[in-house]
């Protein structure tokens, strides 16, 4: 900065841009809660279906979120500008009180072009001589030092802020100047430790490392700007470099028990540096691509996918960045298995190949494991990978199906979903004690549960969670599909029901329609926001069946179907013309048929899953039971919540996956009847446990009964509209569709094995 811009800058122009900013700050607060108040909250409570429902409805929640992240940037820029200002401010005081000190001891201060000269004055020397004007030079020059790196470093956390969204408005937020300047820095910093050689690379260099990205992992501009500065390769090389005990040695004996946490904190920055639409970011990205299928040096065999598929593991990657990665993966491992036709052997970890994987679940080498569980926490990227096709009929493979019933076998296309739960051989690999690992599989699983539900994997829907799409649905009525054609692909590798489980109690809605054995005006009976998941009776009953047989899926499917069965008895509790309104009856018995519809339905489907636990009990003995129990007890995730898989009652219309409960479970009949079933068994007035998880089958029916009617009880009740006699036609309708469970299940699950009799234990 120069001398006289500083001396003689007037703030006047600052102070008004200042305030400019502090007043869009009030107006930008006031459209934040409007948009989240009016906008975002009509949104969540109307009553969205179809097209509205997937498209609309996500497109309006979006556009109120926007306003918060247009007060948050505003908040930052107007911070930056403040402390700027004062800055400047506090340094041109500096100056000036400088030169008056100056011109005490009988020295003169001049601009001189762009600097400024020190001089004696030529009728009285200063005090000291030569020390007085040394000193009084450098004290200003230091001035104006101070003052240009407080210029220079505001001009560029604006213009990283700024440049973060190419569209929208970044939530990035900082309370100050020196925050943001702080966080540039320290990307820089780090970036060059990054960027040292594996060999040269000290303990101090990794624990300042670990240390500073766990610190700023969600700091956006700081993300952006370790990303960019080490770059694509360097990221890789990094990786990679440190894991290889050839060239880090010494740092890996030091802290190699310390590299899980680097790996989780670097996945984490680099997911929030992804979310950026600067340019440099832009190049990152697409350098990382086309870096996939290449070896990381002359000298290794280890690709590009292989490094950074264990570096995102952790946090929410861009969208389109998952897809470009995913399509060039699967491109690449296309080429390594001759479109499937063999395993992925290029994958196969072996003896002397780098851990690449810190978490002790897996080796790393398969990068299919990593990419799995990056998707499982970036929704929308799952869906579309999935639904992508891996192999088209065109192509040259082996997959072949009878095309058209004529016996004459053709080949088929097969979706990225078909390829990785149907047909691909998935590496072997080893935990870090040894063990078989089940990663890649259970992080697919994971992928899948996101992908179908439309929130990341492990957690609840919530209000805003967008109802789902065409896409979902397909992709839903593929795995059912799928399990039912041949329920070996998740009995042999069990440890996936928990997410298959959670797939279809998000489903309910669709699964409830698809059992029901009438159509007309069934969109009433079991409604639902967004587009329908078709499923067949057959497909039902065998993925159910199949699920049921273990724990966490049978515990999943259970809340599930009671969450929303209640609810949906609640709903035409106080909607009693809803779903019938039949002039030849009267309100009462219109009700009681949608309620026993309702019941029937339930009892189904307690049927199915309950056989499938008798199977499983059966097979272990009976000593599988005291895992089903626990797993019920521990799906404590559907009670208090804030949502339920239900439908919006009385006023509160369907909104929501599959229809989720506007203004959640809290004080309604599901919420108590869930709280119940949770805590492992139900308690009537007379203190007799009335859901038993049984040991025996007529247990779990009998218990069916009891807590259907319990919950047409509770759901009459909540809705200010009590029938006993419909609710004891709930219980009968509830034994009909438990008995009907067990038909469909002889005829639909002939060979899997079912039940006979349970053998106790002694």
């Amino acid at each position: 900065m120069d001398f006289e811009d500083l001396h003689s800058a007037k703030f006047s122009l600052l102070d008004d841009l200042v305030t400019d900013w502090s007043s869009m700050l009030t107006k930008l607060k006031t459209l934040e809660t409007d948009a989240r108040d009016g906008l975002q909250g009509k949104a969540s409570k109307a009553n969205w279906a179809g097209y509205n429902a997937a498209v609309s409805r996500e497109f309006i929640l979006k556009t109120a979120g926007e306003f918060g992240d247009a007060h948050t940037q505003a908040t930052s820029i107007h911070n930056i500008l403040r402390d700027t200002r004062d800055e400047l401010k506090t340094q041109q005081r500096l100056l000036k009180e400088a030169i008056e000190r100056g011109r005490g001891k009988n020295l003169t201060v001049t601009p001189s072009g762009g600097g400024f000269t020190v001089r004696e004055n030529p009728d009285k020397e200063a005090p000291n001589g030569e020390t007085d004007v040394t000193g009084l030079r450098d004290e200003l020059q230091g001035i104006l030092n101070k003052a240009t790196e407080i210029d220079n470093s505001a001009s560029k956390a604006l213009k990283a802020l700024v440049d973060l969204a190419d569209y929208g408005f970044s939530g990035a937020k900082y309370t100050d100047r020196d925050t943001a300047d702080a966080a540039l820095k320290e990307a820089e910093r780090l970036a060059g430790l990054a960027k040292k050689k594996p060999e040269d690379l000290t303990p101090a260099d990794f624990d300042a490392l670990n240390a500073g990205l766990k610190k700023y992992s969600g700091d956006e501009l700081f993300a952006e700007h370790f990303a960019t500065t080490l770059g694509a390769k360097g990221t890789l090389n990094f990786w990679a470099g440190i894991n290889d005990p050839r060239m880090a040695y010494d740092l890996g004996s030091q802290r190699v028990e310390q590299y899980d946490e680097l790996q989780k904190h670097l996945s984490l920055t680099l997911a929030t540096a992804t979310q950026a639409d600067t340019a440099e970011m832009w190049t990152w990205k697409g350098d990382m691509v086309r870096a996939g299928d290449q070896p990381i040096s002359k000298n290794s065999t280890t690709m590009g996918f292989q490094v950074m598929s264990n570096l995102m593991r952790w946090g929410n990657f861009d969208d389109q960045f998952l897809n470009s990665y995913g399509t060039k993966l699967i491109e690449t491992e296309k080429k390594l298995t001759d479109n499937g036709s063999r395993p992925p052997m290029a994958w196969q970890h072996l003896g002397m190949d780098p851990l690449l994987n810190r978490t002790g679940t897996d080796s790393g080498s398969d990068p299919m494991t990593g990419f799995m569980k990056a998707l499982s926490n970036s929704p929308d990227a799952a869906t579309e990978f999935f639904n992508a096709d891996f192999v088209t009929k065109d192509e040259d493979h082996e997959f072949v199906h009878d095309t058209d019933g004529d016996g004459k076998m053709g080949r088929r296309t097969l979706s990225n979903f078909d390829y990785l739960f149907e047909e691909r051989d998935w590496p072997e690999d080893r935990t870090d004690k040894g063990d078989d690992s089940i990663a890649g599989r259970n992080n697919m699983a994971l992928a899948l549960e996101a992908a179908t539900t439309g929130h990341p994997a492990g957690e609840m829907p919530t209000i805003d969670t967008p109802a789902h799409n065409t896409e979902q649905a397909k992709l839903v009525e593929d795995i059912f599909q799928s399990v039912s054609e041949d329920p070996k692909r998740l009995t042999d590798h069990g440890y996936m029901s928990d997410s298959f489980g959670q797939i279809a109690a998000e489903y309910m809605p669709d699964v409830n329609r698809g059992l029901h054995p009438g159509k007309e005006n069934e969109e009433n009976l079991f409604p639902q926001a967004g587009s329908r998941a078709t499923l067949s009776e057959q497909d039902i009953t065998r993925f159910l069946y199949t699920v049921g047989q273990n724990p966490d899926g049978y515990a999943a499917i259970n809340a599930g179907q009671h969450s929303y069965t209640t609810s949906v008895m609640e709903y035409h509790f106080a909607n009693p013309g809803a779903y019938l309104s039949d002039p030849n009856y009267s309100e009462a018995d219109n009700l009681k048929k949608s309620i026993e519809d309702i019941a029937r339905v339930a009892g189904e489907i307690e049927g199915t899953i309950g056989t499938g636990r008798a199977y499983a009990n059966e097979v272990e003995g009976g000593a599988k039971d005291q895992e089903f129990n626990d797993s019920l007890k521990n799906a404590t995730t559907w009670v208090g919540s804030g949502v339920g898989i239900g439908i919006g009652l009385a006023t509160a219309p369907v909104a929501g996956p599959g229809g989720i409960v506007a203004g959640g479970l809290a004080g309604t009949a599901a919420n108590e009847i869930l709280g119940k079933l949770t805590e492992g068994m139900m308690k009537d007035s007379t203190d007799e446990v009335i859901y038993r998880n049984g040991k025996e089958i007529n247990d779990t029916r009998e218990s069916t009964y009891t807590l259907i009617e319990a919950a047409a009880q509770k759901a009459g009740e909540h809705a200010n509209n009590p029938s006993p006699h419909i609710v004891s036609a709930a219980a009968t309708a509830a034994e009909q569709g438990f008995n009907n469970a067990k038909t469909n299940v002889a005829d639909f699950c002939d060979g899997q094995g079912v039940p006979k009799a349970l053998d106790k234990e002694g």
